[in-house]
């Protein structure tokens, strides 16, 4: 199993401590990138950019690294509008 396919059956599972460097990697292996603060994303708000689908915005946690649930029901949302999962 690729470290890929570990950390999508992870947070499918929507863990409770998944962190926000997990989530950084995993959608960096599907071609997502974090943008990190801009005028319009401001604070601890992150875009995760991709060319071809839509913008994920969220909150990076602090001071836990760990994400809240409705985080990673978000992603995965995303992910299934994409056709990724």
């Amino acid at each position: 199993m690729t470290q890929k396919s570990k950390l999508l059956d992870r947070l499918c599972e929507t863990p409770a401590d998944f962190t926000w460097d997990e989530l950084v990697s995993l959608m960096g292996k599907f071609g997502w990138r974090v943008k990190k603060k801009s005028s319009r994303t401001g604070g601890s708000r992150r875009r995760f950019i991709h060319e071809t689908y839509a913008p994920i915005i969220l909150h990076e946690p602090h001071p836990q690294p760990c994400l809240k649930k409705y985080q990673i029901e978000i992603v995965l949302e995303a992910l299934k509008k994409e056709g990724i999962l």
